[in-house]
């Protein structure tokens, strides 16, 4: 999962009840697996006393930053979002690589292009006699 990230803050009130997915999360960030797939990946951590939601704040290796709101959103959703938009990630790279444009572009170049419409450009004209 770090494998696609650069940084993660994870934010919480250890008083709060509402941290169980911060916690995981965090757990899940510090196992030796995830450690291993990007030993340089920063994972901060801030415990605070603030009345404000815990929030997990990830940024993936293209600099694109994504912030959750982790009273609402369990833990391996999170890491599921983050494993489906590194694949897409990597998809592009080995497009880059391969000198080719990428999905959704080629997905365009090469779609028919849409016919016109019977009658469509032949606007009809009044003329004032």
């Amino acid at each position: 999962m770090l494998k696609f990230l650069s940084r993660v803050k994870i934010e919480f009130n250890a008083l709060d009840p509402r941290t169980a997915s911060c916690m995981e999360f965090l757990a899940q960030c510090n196992s030796r697996k995830a450690k291993e797939s990007n030993p340089a990946c920063e994972v901060e951590v801030k415990r605070g006393r603030e009345e404000r939601a815990p929030r997990i704040t990830v940024t993936f290796v293209n600099g694109v930053e994504e912030g959750f709101d982790a009273t609402s959103t369990p833990a391996q959703s999170i890491r599921n979002l983050i494993l489906e938009k590194g694949q897409h990630l990597e998809t592009e790279q080995m497009f880059r690589e391969a000198g080719e444009p990428g999905p959704l572009s080629s997905r365009t170049r090469n779609s028919p292009k849409p016919h016109p419409l019977p009658n469509q450009g032949k606007q009809k004209t009044r003329s004032n006699s």
